[in-house]
This record gives structure tokens, C-alpha cells and sequence, in this order.
């Protein structure tokens, strides 16, 4: 019992931290949710309401409970098999996945991804890039500008760049982006964060990119839970969409 209130308080923390960031997303209520699950569990193990609960009542919880684990674990492996993906030498293109922008610039997880794409760029200069990612509604323009107008700023040359403004999604970022990339069978890398290359290869995959390649930014670790978290939710949503 004292475990579990000691995971339901963790959460509810957790979650008023990543709230606090105003990252642009809703994530924060999942963490609130499990604070909510955990208490709830703290307080049925304390009144012995399991206890009482029929014997296949009991098990059937503690399966459903189990399954959800085990295929989070699993998830959190198969996420981290690309956690470190260098893309090889030689690509003819190289997509930039977009992320929030705020009016003081990229936020922090895509500063990392424009840090990686420029010292792949500069160190290949016959690739290309595209820029993917629209305007949402908390952001003063779309990620496709901020993205290139930052990678100018590094170096890299404008020619080089092409702009893919209209996204809102990673499905969304990957389908655009096959329109201006050309061929499909072409040496295609995918810039993104770390927690976020799995699921951007199933998905580019899925789109039909046949040589695409991870190319793995770091990430923030104190947001690490919340993105990996945030990232099996995805690769659920994806599957029973039928995007992966």
C-alpha cells in the first residue's frame, strides 16, 4: 500500500511538472490518470476491498493489469532498439521532424533535432533536407520556417532546404514529405529525438519509404518518462490505425 501511494504522489508531481512546461500537448492528465489509478489501489489494498473481491474478479484484474505492463515493457524495448540510430553516409535527403515552437524560438527537444541534422548536414554536403512540420494553434509560426531559418543560421546553405509547412502529425510530417522527396526507394534519413525514431521509422515505412534511416538527437532526461510514455500511447494509437 505504502508503494502505491508513494507512485500515486510521484505521479501527480510528475504530471504538474510536465504541465508546467506548457509543452503544447495534453499528456500531462495521463500522469494525473495513474496518480488517480494508484490511489485508487492504495486505497482498495487499506480497505480490503480486493480481499473481498470474487476470486476470478481478482484474477482477471490482476491479468489485465499484468498484460498492460508486460506490453509496455515490451514497447519500451522495441523504442529503445533505435535509440541511438546513425544514419549512414550518402543520403540523398534528410527529413527534419518539427516540434513546438514558442515565440522565443524552438522549443528544446527540436533545438536538439536541428543540432543533429546540421552536423549530419555540413559533414555530407550533397544531401538535402526537407522540413517538416505546420503552425499549431499555440505558435507564432509554423516549425517548417522556425526549423529553416535556424538551419540557415547554422550554415546551412537555403538551396539546400525545401519546406514542408502544412503537417500537424508525425503521420502527417512522413506523408507530406514523400511528396517534395521524390522516389521513395531513395537513401531517406528521419532527424528526431531519440524516444522518437522507432515509431517514425514504422510509420515512414508504413508510407512507403523503403531505405529510410534513423538519425537519433538526444532528448531532455527529466521529460524522458513523460516522451517514452507519450510514445507507447502513439505506437497504440498507430497500430489500431492502421498507420504502422
Amino acid at each position: 500500500m505504502i508503494i502505491l501511494m508513494i507512485f500515486a504522489a510521484a505521479s501527480a508531481v510528475y504530471g504538474a511538472l510536465v504541465w508546467h512546461i506548457a509543452s503544447g500537448s495534453h499528456f500531462y492528465r495521463v500522469w494525473w490518470g495513474l496518480a488517480v489509478a494508484f490511489g485508487a489501489a492504495a486505497f482498495g489494498a487499506h480497505a480490503g476491498i480486493f480481499v473481498r473481491m470474487p476470486a476470478i474478479g481478482r484474477h482477471v484484474l490482476e491479468g489485465l493489469v499484468l498484460a498492460a505492463a508486460a506490453g509496455a515493457l515490451i514497447m519500451f524495448g522495441l523504442i529503445l532498439t533505435q535509440f541511438h540510430a546513425e544514419a549512414p553516409d550518402g543520403l540523398d535527403t534528410l527529413i527534419v521532424l518539427g516540434a513546438q515552437v514558442r515565440p522565443d524560438g524552438p522549443c528544446q527537444a527540436l533545438k536538439y533535432r536541428l543540432d543533429t541534422a546540421t552536423a549530419y548536414l555540413k559533414a555530407h554536403p550533397e544531401t538535402r533536407c526537407i522540413v517538416s512540420g505546420g503552425q499549431g494553434d499555440n505558435e507564432p509560426e509554423s516549425e517548417a520556417a522556425a526549423m529553416a531559418r535556424a538551419l540557415v543560421q547554422k550554415g546551412v546553405a537555403p538551396e539546400r532546404l525545401a519546406l514542408e509547412d502544412q503537417s500537424h502529425s508525425t503521420v502527417e510530417n512522413l506523408r507530406f514529405s514523400a511528396k517534395i522527396a521524390g522516389p521513395l526507394d531513395q537513401k531517406i534519413g528521419i532527424a528526431t529525438n531519440n524516444f522518437h525514431v522507432y515509431r517514425s521509422l514504422k510509420l515512414a515505412r508504413k508510407a512507403g519509404y523503403t531505405a529510410a534511416f534513423g538519425l537519433a538527437a538526444p532528448s531532455t532526461a527529466l521529460y524522458l518518462p513523460n516522451n517514452v510514455l507519450r510514445e507507447i500511447f502513439g505506437l497504440v494509437k498507430d497500430k489500431l490505425a492502421g498507420n504502422i
